[in-house]
């Protein structure tokens, strides 16, 4: 009886996630063209980009993962709000940027402003590879923690592989026909339920469970101190240092992270983008939700080691709580890995469909559709790994962010100044790659105390600033050698509806 009703309450969810992700579109055709299925037409306003730019911080990780951290570790886990608050500082400054850039010149992605500034159309296609390489596992870890949220709140009525493969037919459905846009009013549904049923669990396990958060609180202070300390319950190595450099690294990346990017170039405008820089680390008090209900699972079901342990808040969840309620709060987790998801699927169709195979003259006028195609292939093969072999791309995994990381210095550096040579961003793209690879794969992440990723930054950035000064020169692709730094209307400043003075706008 609990397996049907919680099963039945996820499948209304879900046809009402599909028909919100169709409703989104009623009544635009399907003539939009690329930019308006990708950044949704550079029209979506304040509500619609602040929701979906929270959503990159609550995936599935934020009720498996950070309450499996702080159940294992304990306060390292704090990284998570701190290098997304600090993300989106900086934000602040380089979101308008990068929006400005992109308008101006009529790109969509990332890869699109690589090969706008190094003018290299075939640097955008080897930012596209490197950074599927880097999205890829967040697709397949997507997949399988809505396949573990959606066994344990049915009951086990429905098994792993069933619902693998719902993650992968919803958000393939909405994504491939409505495009970012779709996203975008997926995640309201997705942040109402999000911040309904944390709010909600905030509140009633510790009372169920241990009469309040003072009991609660008293309890981890006298039985379990070393949670509450750096590094952390058993000796992970994740101390102070690890914490410091971690969210540093992460900051930075997330501001060039292409999904992020996505959101920037979605805006309707500078401004939003601004305001919700202000206000977003707001939204990351809820973080501390499943971080602090994955160290009461230890008192509630001690003994869960390995995977088991991302189980902490739902066995808390399945045990404490109706079966009606337990599908809602499936319901929100599941949305927490079909959104960001969605949004990875589409970032890596775009890139590909403009940089990769609509760089090709005779397949140009069809990017749209060869961007759907890439969203559906890139979808399949991380549901066929995650049938086949699971443990390939969650290994790669390791390396995402600290490989994305890499390309800080070709993107954001390059952007803002124009001494930044073609053969300087690439030998320190490759030296940063290898010294992370290489730390990462023999075990030595942290090194030093420190973020393995942040050592191969540093690398990074002085290579590449030596062989911009003493390396050979590469010709200026502009006449004037712009770059964001150089484009005098970028720094206008805005106009009432948050555009920019003087900025041409070109369509792609």
């Amino acid at each position: 009886m609990n397996a049907a009703v919680a099963t039945s309450v996820f499948g209304v969810f879900m046809v009402l996630t599909v028909g919100l992700g169709l409703l989104a579109v009623r009544g635009r055709g399907s003539g939009g063209g690329l930019a308006d299925w990708s950044v949704g037409g550079r029209s979506l306003g304040p509500v619609f980009i602040w929701v979906l730019m929270a959503g990159e911080g609550y995936t599935s990780f934020s009720y498996l993962g950070a309450a499996g951290w702080g159940y294992n570790y304990g306060a390292p886990v704090l990284y998570v709000i701190a290098y997304m608050s600090c993300g989106y500082a900086l934000g602040y400054v380089v979101g308008p940027m990068l929006w400005s850039y992109a308008r101006r010149h009529g790109l969509v992605s990332i890869t699109d402003m690589v090969a706008h500034r190094y003018g290299r159309p075939w640097l955008g296609a080897f930012v596209a590879i490197l950074a599927t390489v880097c999205l890829l596992p967040y697709i397949q870890l997507q997949i399988m923690g809505m396949g573990v949220v959606v066994t344990t709140i049915s009951y086990g009525a429905i098994s792993l592989n069933w619902a693998y493969f719902v993650a992968f037919a919803v958000t393939t459905g909405f994504v491939v026909v409505s495009g970012l846009r779709g996203s975008a009013w997926v995640s309201v549904l997705k942040d109402v339920l999000v911040v309904g049923t944390l709010a909600f669990l905030a509140i009633y396990v510790p009372l169920h469970y241990f009469d309040g958060y003072g009991p609660f609180l008293d309890r981890i202070v006298a039985e379990r101190p070393e949670w509450l300390t750096f590094s952390g319950h058993g000796g992970s190595g994740m101390g102070g240092g690890w914490f410091v450099t971690t969210t540093f690294l992460n900051s930075l990346t997330v501001v060039i992270f292409p999904t992020t990017v996505a959101g920037y170039l979605g805006a309707r405008g500078a401004d939003g983008l601004r305001r919700n820089a202000v206000f977003l680390p707001f939204y990351n008090v809820l973080l501390f939700v499943p971080m602090l209900l994955g160290m009461a699972a230890i008192f509630v079901v001690p003994g869960l080691v390995g995977a088991d342990s991302n189980l902490a808040l739902f066995k808390l969840v399945v045990d404490a709580l109706p079966a009606w309620a337990v599908g809602v709060v499936g319901v929100a987790a599941a949305l927490s890995s079909i959104v960001p998801m969605a949004v990875f699927m589409l970032v890596i169709g775009t890139m590909w469909g403009r940089s990769v195979l609509g760089a090709v003259p005779r397949l140009a006028p069809r990017q749209k559709l060869f961007s759907q195609v890439v969203v559906v292939v890139a979808g399949a093969l991380a549901l066929l790994l995650t049938y086949t072999v699971p443990q390939t791309l969650v290994r790669l995994s390791l390396i995402s962010y600290e490989g994305m990381a890499q390309l800080v210095p070709m993107i954001l550096l390059g952007l803002v100044w124009r001494r930044i040579t073609l053969w300087g961003a690439l030998s320190g793209l490759a030296v940063g790659a290898v010294i992370v690879c290489g730390l990462v794969f023999t075990d030595h992440d942290p090194v030093w105390g420190m973020n393995a990723g942040i050592v191969a930054l540093a690398a990074n950035t002085a290579v590449a600033l030596a062989v911009s000064r003493w390396g050979p020169r590469t010709a200026d692709p502009r006449p004037d050698g712009e770059v964001l730094a150089r484009d005098d209307e970028d720094f206008a400043g805005p106009g009432a509806d948050g555009s920019v003075r003087g900025a041409a706008v070109s369509t792609p």
